[in-house]
């Protein structure tokens, strides 16, 4: 179930909801878009109460990055299989993008001012890629006390 919130990000601000299925088509900008996205992991706002506080703030977040910036809310039945490419283990997240590259992830709900500083810097043209999702390297094995019986 979703939120008026969430619902209103669609109706009222025009954002798109993607999924497994579309979001390479919406990372991929268009002739004069943004090559920058926003993409909202709002996790189930009725037990993460962040989700609706992130919810009020995106617009304004895309309104003071407009032009620089496309935004889009991650469809709750594709989180889980957009978490690990976007880098994202918390929710609700921002994850700012650049051509399908995540750049940076916001968990939870930030300060204004952090916001704006840390998009900024994820927008410029040599802000560095988060590094690929890595396997643990530790291996466990199991020996027996007798012997191998």
């Amino acid at each position: 179930m979703t939120s008026p919130l969430i619902a209103a990000l669609t109706a009222r601000y025009g954002l798109p909801t993607v999924d497994e299925t579309t979001i390479d088509a919406f990372l991929a900008p268009a002739a004069g878009e943004a090559e920058h996205t926003l993409l909202f992991f709002t996790g189930d706002p009725a037990t993460r109460g962040e989700t609706l506080d992130v919810a009020v703030v995106l617009p304004e977040i895309l309104a003071t990055f407009q032009h620089r910036l496309r935004g889009a809310v991650v469809a709750r039945a594709a989180e889980i299989a957009l978490a690990g490419r976007f880098r994202v283990v918390v929710h609700p997240s921002l994850v700012v993008t650049r051509r399908g590259d995540p750049v940076a992830v916001f968990p939870k709900i930030r300060d204004w001012s952090e916001y704006m500083a840390r998009i900024d810097a994820a927008l410029a043209p040599d802000a560095p890629v988060l590094p690929a999702e890595s396997r643990p390297r530790t291996e466990f094995t199991h020996t027996t006390a007798h012997g191998g019986e």
